[in-house]
């Protein structure tokens, strides 16, 4: 008997592209985050984002094939990422994840993931000028 990773029992790689695809829709919208995607297109952000999740979940290392080591903090590190960027990435992941209709325990391991990780991903706490000061 073989167990099945994540990625196989989710669906594979179609379910990591619906994901991030549904993610990046709100992404394109946001004010905050949009600045934070230097492409013209969200494309290649997309398919980063959608390479590392299949590869963090069991999937094909076709990420590491192309970029190397994650690094996400070193990756991130151009870019401010407060508490205010952190919540918008989450509540777009969220709206994501959610669509997605997971069946448990992979909704909950999965969005447990993904909010760990964003709050990693916070490199500093100052506000944003003009917004609430966080303390």
């Amino acid at each position: 008997m073989t167990e099945v990773s994540f990625f196989e029992a989710v669906g594979g790689e179609p379910f990591f592209r619906r994901l991030v695809d549904r993610f990046y829709e709100g992404v394109a919208k946001d004010p905050l985050l949009r600045p934070m995607y230097p492409e013209e297109d969200l494309g290649p952000a997309a398919d980063r984002l959608t390479l590392f999740l299949m590869q963090y979940w069991g999937g094909p290392s076709t990420y590491s094939e192309n970029r190397g080591h994650p690094r996400l903090r070193m990756r991130h590190a151009p870019f401010r990422v407060g508490p205010e960027e952190r919540d918008a990435w989450l509540l777009h992941m969220r709206e994501a994840v959610d669509s997605m209709q997971l069946p448990e325990p992979h909704r909950t391991a999965l969005w447990d993931y993904l909010e760990r990780a964003a709050y990693f991903m916070v490199n500093t706490m100052e506000a944003q000028p003009g917004g609430p000061a966080v303390r």
